[in-house]
Parts: structure tokens; sequence; C-alpha cells
């Protein structure tokens, strides 16, 4: 057993008080959600359970509530994070249900979805307050029963003395467990002791999902509530000057079109307002189809600015900047300069990635419903704290009167960390004095932003004469971005090396992007890598590992300034080389290697594939993953088979391109998505079982496997493919 203090996270996480009807509450802040129930099983619960937010609750009858504080979009959290609790408590499976929980920021902390960091962030906080209440509860057992606390065991809910032959459910010992004081210290299971967590546990939402239950933003429906649309600037540059909407508002259902002030002058606005439009049009009807026929009607002027900015523009200017020397390096090794010049071969290479869409299955769209004294909101949302403070500066409004509630997400990727739609629904609202649901068409959304960075990156390495890597060289370029991780791999094992990174401003708004910059630099220096490799006339496989020995045996260096343990990443590497029988491949199909480490866990993956009329089929994908101690194994492989098929799509047949600042690509008619006949036949997933914390998930099976595509595809058609989406590439370049 770990001995873990908690008295931060008894202040942090932990509170212990006695309900009304005889149970145990006990409150902290990392939670999710758990195991759906009927309607028949929930209405066995006491009523006033229900109207209590962000707890673990246990009731009379033994059954565990815990409520959801954390946004889930689609990576399983609402399972995954009370497997843990479950696991502490020693409550079984089958009697943990759950409810999602508004935002409440004086319970809980860091409601947000972003970044693979909710099972990391929350790990030890989940397992304590699960340890927690079962210790509390044993209290309370051992002071009933007049027995040492020591000899009470418990399974499954149930407290017992084997000596006395004294038992317990957790409900009869809820009320007295409350009164119990919160330990200093708590003891937590060993992880061989495990019985919920690393085992498979369906979706709790999953039948609810299925059967249509409205779970999402776009399913809210209240008495009353008006649909919203609006209407952005033509391109990005755009102001909007004057409206003419008479025709429009005389058609059928449309209660109003006009104007909106989203974001007044003088509002404070967060990080995450980044590509809200301070001023728009907003038509306001009885449905979504009234408000879409109304759009087409609108008549509205625009100033247009003196620049606009496209596709060659922003092409060229970041050709320019990577041609720039930089004003300072991000990191520098060695004697750089030196090792070239007297490195007996060199190569360099440049690559490129467009701007990308997120493409969020659900559209965005927001509830509100703004009076003088109170606003009500509820949407998909993956910061709901930050938003709420954006609407307490719009409104004028104290948060306190301000409530947010979290739908389940039809997709995010990093698009729903920008909730200036939210704040739309509410200005919108205000105005009407209604309650309203704004909506935006798939139109919207693809032109509106929030886009992945368009990048161009750099390299240069130099061989010795003995054919080992002495000198690399990285410069990363972005849109509003800076593209380079300068600590991670290669850095700490090249005795010379040498990173930059610029970044360029432009009007076309960028976010976050599923896996951000690592989306496109992990692909990029592993196809370079491989490039290097064949210079050397090695092994791919073998020259990263003989990388990785130096990086372990004389790191360069600091070792705690890289990023990267090399050790567990030349583990995963070691493992997809044996799962995929690399050394042995006896058949016709190409094959690509690529190895990447981000949001603080390690990838390798194989990819194996043909070409079909200049199109790549992949048959497979080996992947091995280290991501410490995997909660729910079913959810993890859908999490790293989806980012899979994400990079591979994205990276072969996605792009925005822009014309005078308006993007030329509008929905999916022109915007190619990967398509299920062009998604891998099959892909195999093995998880590294070394009983270390767990890491990230949910971003980082999509960075590498683009290296491994562009890799298999060399092989293939003897070609490199350095500028994505490969499928427009034609012919070799550099």
């Amino acid at each position: 057993m770990t001995l873990i203090k908690t008295s931060f996270n008894r202040r942090s996480f932990l509170k212990s008080t006695t309900l009304a009807s005889g149970g145990m509450l006990l409150g902290f802040s990392w939670l999710a959600s758990c195991k759906g129930k009927t309607e028949a099983e929930l209405m066995q619960m006491p009523k006033e359970w229900f109207d209590i937010n962000g707890f673990l609750k246990i009731g009379d009858n033994g059954i565990v509530t815990i409520m959801s504080p954390n946004p889930e979009i689609g990576q399983n959290v609402k399972t995954a994070m009370p497997m843990i609790v479950a696991e502490e408590l020693d409550i079984a499976w089958k009697d943990v249900i759950v409810e999602q929980a508004p935002l409440n920021t004086d319970i809980f902390q860091r409601q947000l979805a972003g970044g693979s960091q909710s099972i990391r962030a929350g790990w030890q906080s989940l397992r304590m307050a699960g340890a927690t209440a079962r210790h509390m509860l044993i209290a309370a057992a051992a002071e009933a029963w007049q027995v040492p606390a020591n000899e009470i065991t418990t399974s499954n809910g149930v407290l017992t003395h084997e000596a006395s032959g004294k038992s317990a459910n957790y409900g009869e010992m809820a009320s007295a467990a409350s009164l119990m004081e919160i330990p200093e210290e708590v003891e937590l299971k060993d992880p061989k002791d495990f019985h919920i967590i690393s085992t498979d546990r369906k979706n709790v939402d999953g039948l609810k999902i299925v059967t249509g239950k409205p779970l999402f933003g776009l399913d809210q429906k209240e008495e009353g509530m008006l649909t919203a649309m609006i209407i952005h600037p033509p391109a990005f540059g755009y102001t909007f000057k004057s409206l003419d909407a008479e025709s429009a508002k005389a058609m059928p259902g449309i209660k109003d079109i006009f104007p909106i002030e989203v974001y007044p002058e003088g509002v404070e606005k967060q990080w995450s307002d980044g590509g809200g439009i301070a001023k728009l049009v907003a038509v306001v009807g009885e449905s979504t189809w009234q408000c879409m026929q109304a759009k087409k009607e609108v008549k509205v002027t625009w100033e247009k600015p003196d620049m606009l900015e496209s596709t060659a523009t922003y092409e060229e200017a970041l050709t320019k900047l990577l041609d720039t020397p930089a004003k300072m390096p991000a990191r520098k090794d060695g004697d750089f300069e030196k090792a070239f010049k007297g490195a007996a071969k060199v190569i360099e290479r440049t690559y490129s990635a467009p701007f990308l869409s997120h493409n969020t299955m659900e559209p965005m769209n927001f509830f509100a419903n703004v009076t003088a004294d109170k606003a009500i909101l509820k949407g998909p949302i993956q910061t709901p704290e930050f938003l709420e403070k954006t609407l307490a500066s719009v409104l004028n409004m104290p948060v306190e009167k301000i409530d947010i509630m979290m739908t389940r997400m039809g997709g995010g990727f990093g698009r729903r960390l920008y909730g200036h739609f939210g704040v739309e629904a509410a200005v919108i609202s205000k105005k009407v004095q209604a309650p309203i649901k704004l909506v935006y068409t798939r139109e919207d959304d693809m032109t509106q932003g929030t886009y992945r960075p368009a990048y161009k990156v750099r390299f240069k390495a130099g061989l010795d004469n003995d054919n080992n890597l002495i000198a690399w060289y990285v410069k990363g370029v972005g849109t509003n971005d800076d593209l380079i991780f300068e600590n991670r791999f290669p850095a700490g094992a090249v005795p010379n090396y040498l990173a930059e990174k610029e970044m360029l401003q432009t009007q076309i708004t960028t976010g976050a992007w599923r896996a951000p910059r690592s989306n496109f630099i992990a692909g990029a220096e592993q196809a370079f890598m491989d490039e290097v490799a064949e210079m050397a006339g090695k092994d791919p496989i073998d020259f990263r590992l003989e990388l990785f020995e130096k990086a372990i045996a004389e790191p360069v260096g600091d070792p705690k300034t890289n990023d990267y343990d090399p050790e567990r990443f030349a583990g995963v590497l070691k493992l997809v080389k044996e799962k995929s029988n690399w050394s042995q491949n006896n058949t016709n199909k190409a094959r690509g290697v690529s190895a990447y480490y981000c949001h603080n866990s390690y990838v390798a993956q194989v990819l194996e594939l043909t070409m079909d009329r200049n199109k790549p089929k992949v048959d497979k994908v080996w992947c091995a993953v280290d991501c410490g101690i995997v909660i729910n194994p079913i959810s993890a492989r859908n999490q790293i088979e989806g980012g899979i098929i994400d990079g591979i799509g994205h990276a072969t047949y996605s792009q925005m391109t822009f014309d005078d600042g308006a993007p030329q690509q509008k929905n999916f008619d022109s915007y190619h998505l990967i398509r299920h006949q062009e998604a891998p036949k099959e892909i195999e997933t093995f998880f590294v079982d070394n009983g270390i914390d767990p890491t990230g998930l949910g971003e980082p099976s999509l960075p590498p496997v683009i290296g491994a595509l562009a890799n298999a595809m060399y092989k293939a058609t003897g070609k490199r493919f350095y500028n994505q989406p490969f499928i427009l590439e034609k012919e070799v370049v550099g």
C-alpha cells in the first residue's frame, strides 16, 4: 500500500457533511461520471440528492452517485474518472450512477477539456477521494461495532469484521461516516490489487447515444425558445457597415434581424475568446430552416480592409520568415556551425502544412436565457469557466448570477475551447428578451474559423565519415504559432543541435487543433529522420534506437532539460518493432515507421500500405503506447484508433485555402475528410504495462502516424512527400 499525505487535497478537494436524509456526502474536485441507471433505479434514490452538485454521495441503500464536473467531449472521462473513484472506494461498479454537474468554480477545479490532461491531473485526487470515503466508512463501522478499524475489510460496498461476524453495506454506515474526522493520510491501493481500473467498461452514455436520447447541445429544447443564427463577414478582415433586412424580416417565422455587438469596447476578454468577431448580424426566428432561408435574403454591407490575405500571400510570408535568421535560438548545444562545415554528408529539407478546419460532427450551438436578474446557458463547451468570466464582463453581471450547464459534445478537437458562440447566444438572448438556441450551419463554422495554423519547417542534418549523426538543425514558422518544441527528441541525443522558431501574425484566426503543433512537426520530423537514416545506410528503427542509446548513456546537456525519457521512448519503438515483425517483413506492401512524444506519452507506429491510383490504401497500423496505467482499455483503444484515422485523413486529403481573405472550402463537398473506405483496414494497439501514473491519451496517436504514412508512401512510390495534403504532391521536392 502507498501512504499519501492528504492535507493539501483535504483543503482543495474534500469536505464532509450530513445529508438531511441520512447519507454520506463527500465533495471533491476532479470527478466525472460513472454508471448509467434506468429511471426506475434512479427513483430509488432520495430525491434531495439530485439537488446537490459537485459531490460524491452515498445513499442509505448503498448506491453511490458521482457528479461529473468535467466536460465530456468523447474522450470518455465520464466513464474513466469514476472508475478511479470506485476502485479506491471499493464499491461494485454496478452500484455507481452519475450526473453531469454544471459549472461551479467554488467546488471544482479546472473544469476544462483540453490537452489530454483530465486523467493525468485528476489521478491522485480521484483516488484519494475514494480512499478517504472508504476510510471514514471503516472508522464508522469500527466505532459502531467496537472493534479495531484495521480488522475491518471492504469489498463491493460491504464492510466486514470477520472475527465477530458483523457486516454492513456502505449505506448503513453512511450517516455515521459523515460525522467522522477526515483523515490526515490515507492508504491507496497497490495497482496490482486493482479490479476496476484496467478492465474494459462500456461508455456509460453509450445506450443513450445510440438511442438518440437528449445529451447534446443541439438536443436542447425549452418552452418559448427561439432559434438564432449568425451572419459572419464574407472574408477575414471585413467589418460590419450597414444592414438591409426589411424583406427578410417579413418571411414566415422570422422574429427579428439586427446587428449585434458581441464584444463591446472595454470588455475583458479571455484567451478562450480567440476567433470571436466583435460585431455580427443575428437572425432570430421560430426554426432553424426559417432562419437559414432568411439569411439568404439579408443584404449586409461590409467594410473592406486595405489588405486581404490569400493562400499565396501567407505561403510567401512564411517562406520569407523561414529564410530570415532568427533573432535568438530556442536551444543551442555544441558548435553547430563548425559541425556542419566538417560533416561528411549534409541533407536539408523543408516541409509545409495548410490551415485545417476542426469539423466537429455537431456544429457550434448554445442555449441562452438572459434576463435582468440571471443568465442561464447550456451547451457544448470545453472551457466553461472562461466563458463565465467573459459573460460576466459582457453582460455586466456577477458570476454568481450566471449558470452554465454542460452538455455532451459531438466532437471538439480544440474547436470548443473557444467559446465565442456562447457569448453570441447570450447577447442575442438579452437583445430579444427570450430564450434562444444559437445554431451554426456547417458553412458558418468552416468559414468563421478557428483553424489549425499553417506551418513550415526546415530541417538540416550532418553525418560524419562513420555515418553518425553529429549535427541537427530545425527552424519552424507558423501562422500565429511558433511550432517548435526545442527540448524534445532529438535534442539531448545529438552533440551539435540548433532549434529556432518564429511566428507570423495573420488575420485568419487560428487556435488549438488536436495535438497542437505536434500534429505537424511530428510527421515532418519523422519523415526527415527516415531520410537521414537512409543517407546513413541504416535501418530507420535501428537509427532511432542508436540515438536513444546516446541520450541514455551520454546525454547532451542537462538531461532534465529534455522533455522526454529516452528509455520509455526506446521502449515503445522496440515494442512496435517486435509486434509488427519489422525485421522479417516478407510482404509486398510498403512499410513506414514513426515515433513521437507528446502530452506526456510515448507512441511508436508501423504503417503498412499499397498505392492505388496515387492514393494510399492503408492495410494495417501497429501502434505501441506508453501512457502509464490504462484506466479503461476499450476506451483507450478507441482513442488511439480515432487519432490514427484522423491523422491519416487530414495529412492525405484536407486543407483550407483562402482568396482575398475568403475561405474556399465551405462544406464537405470541397473539404475532403477521410471516408470509411480510406481508413486503415486494421489497427492493432499495444500498451506498455509499467505501473506509472497515467498520462495523456486523447491526442498522442495522431502526430506520429503522419510520419509513418509519409515514410511508407516513399517506400511504395520512390518519392518523398514534403507538403500536406499528400494527395496533391506530384513530384519529389528538395
